[in-house]
């Protein structure tokens, strides 16, 4: 398959995809990842013109009567059904009726060659008492299973239902799949050969602040024209009268969560505070009890990429839950209260307004794109962990917060002072005074063999000077582009 110049970076996936392809037995691949990420664009390009037959659930945000989706969603399968060439069957009642359905089309378009079964938003078919796992199992047992020609490729933005009906499933479909593939967004160097294939003009400093805003999802930057700045497209995508991702925060979890109220009372208590907040502090602040009803909705979260769990540096075995989806930062901060103001970021962009988000928006790239940074330290072989540090402070302490620590095996902790700002950064006096503090701080923590190592990541590296000697490495923008 000669497809590898029409997608961006997915080079790993699309090679797995084509190895199974070519197996010669019957393949099980289950593809999730965050929504928008570009799961269907992979596939659909990887196994371009190879379909026996494929077919779309039906999405769950516009159904508002539960009673009918089962019919809908029937409805619609049977429709593909009659697409690809099905013939004498009326419009199946169960699902387990339908795949009896499909099994029929499927012999008859059986000739001995590789047939791929594309199911798109697999779990947006599993509606409520419509016994469709048992069916879907009962399909793939039954009669997928014993054809050495059949590949069935499911895929789903639910991370948490894909990964718990199919890869932990318990029942009928235990040990079944034979392959997962994650995709996952687009990293600062991948942006970059997007824009430059759609003749995208924008420098790296844009494209970073467009990852501070979109996070990276391919759909959200296929909104982007050419011909516009950075501020100009992303004004047209989110603000004034008709905006390209109107509600889109909304419709994003509805799509996803049965429980999207929930999942959005977590995200919203989440982007209040950078380094996150434990579980009980949590249910307090959304009224979601402790118990199975949190732990779930915290691990479906965590599970499609909308929020991380870690043991911050020092806190034993506390866990924080740490919101680290850009766009649902920039959507509650800015998109929300602003949404009507045509040019928004056109006008704030330099402004005081986005300088905390500015910071806070960085931090997350950063964390997103670890690989990179320890390339630059040249520690890429060396074991490490990262975390975030907090020390709350008392009448006889002053606290501190370091937003990312690389604790190596070689003895050192790299303490990452991240900064975003148009120009190489200055440290005056009393910068590095705090740094020099949390410095200390941390020494008093670590082990005698320990040494801490202060380094900058900023956009444009470090205007040396007095106040700059004690910074011992210097990570750019451009480090951040590596692949």
């Amino acid at each position: 398959m000669t497809i590898m110049s029409a997608v961006i970076g997915r080079k790993q996936e699309i090679e797995e995809l084509e190895r199974l392809y070519h197996s010669d037995r019957p393949e099980f691949v289950a593809v999730y990842g965050r929504r928008r990420v570009g799961k269907t664009f992979l596939i659909k390009q990887a196994m371009k013109d190879k379909f026996t037959f494929q077919h779309t659930g039906v999405s769950p945000v516009d159904q508002e009567d539960e009673k009918n989706r089962l019919k809908t969603q029937l409805e619609s399968f049977y429709y593909s059904m009659l697409n690809h060439g099905l013939e004498g069957f009326k419009q199946p009642k169960t699902w387990m009726e339908a795949f009896f359905q499909l099994t029929q089309l499927l012999q008859k378009l059986d000739n001995g060659q590789r047939m791929v079964i594309f199911i798109d938003e697999l779990p947006w078919m599993d509606t409520p008492r419509s016994r469709f796992l048992s069916a879907f199992e009962n399909f793939w047992n039954g009669w997928c299973n014993m054809h050495d020609n059949v590949m069935l490729i499911v895929c789903g933005s639910a991370t948490s239902w894909m990964l718990s009906n199919l890869s932990r499933n318990k029942g009928g479909l235990y040990g079944r799949v034979t392959d997962e593939i994650k995709v996952s967004p687009f990293t600062l160097k991948e942006c970059e050969e997007y824009f430059e294939h759609e003749d995208i003009e924008l420098s790296r400093y844009d494209i970073v602040q467009s990852h501070m805003v979109f996070g990276g999802i391919p759909y959200y930057l296929s909104y982007f024209r050419k011909g516009y700045s950075f501020e100009k497209n992303t004004d047209m995508i989110l603000f004034g009268n008709k905006p390209r991702l109107k509600d889109e925060f909304n419709r994003l979890f509805r799509a996803i969560f049965t429980n999207a109220e929930d999942c959005k009372k977590i995200i919203r208590h989440l982007a209040t505070r950078n380094y996150g907040f434990t579980r009980e502090e949590i249910a307090n602040a959304t009224g979601i009890p402790l118990g199975g009803g949190l732990s779930d909705t915290l691990t479906g979260l965590t599970e499609s990429d909308f929020i991380m769990r870690y043991s911050p540096y020092g806190k034993g075995t506390g866990e924080y839950y740490k919101l680290i989806d850009n766009f649902c930062l920039f959507w509650l901060k800015y998109v929300e209260p602003h949404q009507d103001e045509a040019t928004f970021i056109n006008d704030n962009l330099t402004s005081d307004i986005m300088k905390g988000w500015r910071g806070v928006a960085f931090e997350q790239v950063c964390w997103q794109h670890i690989s990179q940074i320890k390339h630059a330290l040249e520690i890429g072989g060396v074991k490490s962990s990262i975390s975030a540090w907090i020390v709350r402070g008392d009448d006889t302490k002053t606290g501190t917060q370091v937003d990312m620590l690389i604790i190596r095996d070689d003895n050192i902790v790299n303490l990452c002072e991240m900064k975003f700002c148009g120009s190489s950064y200055s440290i005056d006096k009393e910068e590095e005074s705090k740094m020099l503090h949390r410095v200390d701080m941390l020494k008093g923590s670590l082990k005698a063999k320990q040494k801490v190592h202060l380094t900058l990541i900023s956009t444009f590296g470090l205007t040396y000077g007095k106040h700059s000697g004690k910074v011992q490495k210097v990570i750019t923008c451009d480090d951040l582009f590596s692949k």
